[in-house]
């Protein structure tokens, strides 16, 4: 099957039928598997897998299970890394799966994706809640985990959200590593047992994360589309007390919220009810802002008595801020605006594959359509590889910080230096 080839084939594994995706290019290949455990068909599919990729060596793996797979992920790991031949295979669990231009949301299975990236240089290792704790300086992760900041180009992270703080984490985190991007998503699972699974090589575990560096000839290309579009005009924030606004332009805040409302179409309006955000800018240090500058955090409370709003973030005196408005329509929106001003970015570059982690809010639920941030990436940068899943929460940059992010789709790109 040539490169870019529409055509889609089916391989008989005993009784069943596996639809191999044509997504995929010279450098990555990804492939959903839709059955249940079984030893030697899952041999042969990571085999005729590898065989797919034209590159003479893989150089990283990353799996994606849903909680089906729980009892059998150890079994599942070893036998993609022995067949496929993955040096450093990484992942976690997910109740909805991402391969090639496909968002498997219903009895998902498993996907595997396999990456030749040329001159990288790949590492990985695992962390734990006792690490975050013990972070007590810019020093602690390059010494725990031994890449110095000038030995990676960027990180790709996977991390159980019930046993793990990540928000400290990542605050840590952008101490020892920022501006460097960090992309990835924190595990869905079983929630009625809040347990979710990470993977590094042939290991299970059911806490802490994994952090792949990537380093060396290959970098990381990050989008990120929270989702939103911007309402009304930026402002600056004259009086804040902890999460609670007081004044914005040295106006009554929430007299300056209820004023940009009014002035949405009353067919917006209808749209934006229950669905209005703040946007902080992380970097003032831009001539303009545009969409993609600010951090999107959620309006907690808005009260006419004391003319306040409360948000979900601890803004700063003096920070740049513009009110969002977030739906199906503003996410395509924004999806769509973010891909193409990174493939004007990143023209002449060579695409060797990607990971995209969407927001479990985001799917078809929120489009009202199967598919849509695949296609989208697709559309953008295919026939690349592309693997990845249903998050608890999104990790991207603004600017030159990473941050946890809802509602949210985080596509990092393998991008050849």
């Amino acid at each position: 099957m040539g490169k870019g080839s529409g055509r889609v084939l089916l391989i008989a594994f005993g009784s069943r039928f596996i639809k191999l995706a044509p997504v995929h290019n010279e450098f990555s290949v990804a492939e959903h598997w839709s059955g249940d455990f079984d030893e030697t068909a899952l041999q042969e599919w990571a085999e005729d897998l590898r065989s797919r990729l034209p590159a003479p060596r893989v150089d990283l793996g990353l799996v994606f299970m849903s909680p089906r797979f729980f009892d059998q992920a150890q079994q599942v790991l070893e036998i993609l890394r022995v067949h496929a031949r993955i040096p450093v295979l990484a992942g976690c669990s997910g109740q909805g799966l991402i391969v090639g231009n496909r968002e498997v949301e219903q009895s998902a299975g498993l996907t595997l994706g396999l990456y030749a990236l040329p001159g990288a240089d790949v590492r990985v290792f695992r962390f734990t809640q006792d690490d975050v704790e013990a972070a007590d300086g810019p020093d602690y992760w390059p010494q725990k985990n031994g890449v110095t900041r000038d030995a990676t180009n960027g990180w790709l992270v996977f991390i159980d959200p019930f046993h793990l703080d990540c928000e400290g984490w990542l605050k840590s985190w952008n101490t020892a590593y920022a501006p460097l991007p960090v992309m990835g998503g924190l595990a869905s699972g079983d929630f009625n047992e809040l347990r979710t699974q990470v993977y590094l090589n042939g290991d299970v575990f059911e806490d802490g994360g994994v952090a792949i560096s990537v380093g060396g000839d290959v970098r990381l290309a990050s989008v990120l589309s929270q989702g939103c579009t911007p309402i009304g005009q930026t402002w600056t924030l004259t009086k804040v007390e902890q999460n609670i606004i007081r004044e914005i332009g040295n106006r009554p805040a929430y007299d300056v919220l209820a004023e940009t409302f009014s002035q949405l179409s009353p067919a917006e309006q209808k749209v934006a009810r229950g669905n209005l955000f703040i946007g902080l800018v992380v970097n003032e240090y831009l001539e303009e802002f545009h969409r993609g500058d600010f951090l999107i955090r959620n309006l907690l409370d808005a009260d006419p008595q004391s003319s306040s709003i409360a948000v979900g973030a601890f803004p700063r005196l003096g920070q740049t801020v513009q009110f969002q408005r977030r739906s199906a329509a503003a996410a395509m929106e924004d999806m769509s605006e973010l891909l193409q001003r990174a493939r004007k970015q990143l023209e002449g570059a060579k695409i060797l594959g990607g990971c995209l982690c969407s927001c479990n809010g985001r799917g078809q639920n929120l489009f009202g359509r199967p598919d849509h941030d695949a296609r989208s990436v697709q559309d953008q940068f295919g026939p690349i590889g592309l693997a990845g899943f249903f998050c608890n929460g999104e990790i991207g940059p603004i600017g030159e910080k990473s941050f946890l992010h809802g509602f949210t789709a985080s596509l990092a790109l393998f991008v050849k230096k």
